[in-house]
């Protein structure tokens, strides 16, 4: 087994550090004078700080409604826009499951019929609209579709027919919801 051993300089040579000796952990981050290590700073008021540092003069600059130039921080460093508001904080709703899966629905929908317009550009006149007119009353099956083109195209446009259904399903099912919460509250108000 080998033992590692750190070394220190001392006067004409080298010798090794003492087991005794225990070296202290400098912060890298710096301190605060006053304040403990172990206090953690909020991020809003070092960001505060940072700017008041960095752009005081600039934002001392009186800000005239006319000249377009809006600061972001008011006179004392304070943040003034909208998101900083208490307001915000408030009526910003928080991560909608079924609003993110609706867009990712609508996301694969739209790459569905940019594939479907591509096939569909490949084939020529509109034999293939007959085609899908005779699958959807039911005369015809897919399996039944000899020609790769159209086949593609009828097995996309089912695709895209699907997701917008699911799509319409969330949305109203997300309306239902919102209906339930509005009424709830003036439930609760009356």
């Amino acid at each position: 087994m080998k033992q590692e051993t750190d070394f220190i300089p001392c006067g004409d040579g080298v010798e090794p550090e003492s087991v005794l000796l225990r070296r202290e952990k400098v912060n890298r981050y710096g301190s605060v004078p006053g304040l403990d290590d172990e206090e953690l700073a909020d991020p809003d008021e070092l960001e505060r700080q940072l700017t008041l540092q960095e752009w005081g003069p600039v934002l001392a600059l009186p800000a005239g409604r006319t000249g377009g130039f809006r600061p972001e921080f008011d006179e004392d460093g304070v943040r003034c826009d909208a998101f900083a508001t208490v307001d915000f904080d408030r009526y910003s709703r928080g991560f909608d499951k079924t609003q993110y899966k609706t867009d990712k629905l609508r996301e694969e929908r739209n790459n569905v019929l940019i594939m479907l317009g591509m096939v569909e550009a490949r084939v020529p006149g509109v034999a293939w609209a007959h085609v899908l007119k005779l699958l959807r009353m039911g005369v015809i099956e897919l399996d039944h579709i000899v020609d790769g083109d159209i086949l593609m195209i009828a097995r996309l446009s089912r695709r895209a027919e699907r997701l917008q259904e699911e799509i319409a399903g969330l949305d109203a099912a997300r309306e239902a919801r919102e209906r339930r919460a509005v009424e709830a509250m003036l439930a609760r108000w009356s």
